[in-house]
C-alpha cells in the first residue's frame, strides 16, 4: 500500500515548466542530458517527455549548496 501512495505523490514537469524553473534554455537542458549532469527524462507518449519533480529539484539544490561552497573572492 505505501509503494502505491508514493507512485502517486509523482509529479511529472514538461519542459516549458523545467525551463522556467531552472532558468535554462531547451538546447541547455539537452545538452547537460548528453553530457550526464542533468536529469534524464521520462518518456510519457510518443512525442512527449516530462521530467520527474523531486529529480529536478534535487538538481537545484545542488546547485545551491555548490554556491554556498564555492570560495569567493
Amino acid at each position: 500500500m505505501e509503494n502505491n501512495k508514493e507512485q502517486q505523490d509523482v509529479v511529472i514537469l514538461r519542459r516549458p515548466l523545467v525551463e522556467k524553473r531552472t532558468g535554462l534554455t531547451k538546447s541547455g537542458i539537452y545538452f547537460l542530458i548528453r553530457e550526464g549532469s542533468f536529469p534524464r527524462p521520462v518518456r510519457l507518449g510518443v512525442r512527449a517527455v516530462g521530467w520527474i519533480e523531486a529529480e529536478v529539484s534535487a538538481w537545484l539544490m545542488q546547485k545551491a549548496d555548490l554556491r554556498s561552497t564555492s570560495v569567493r573572492s
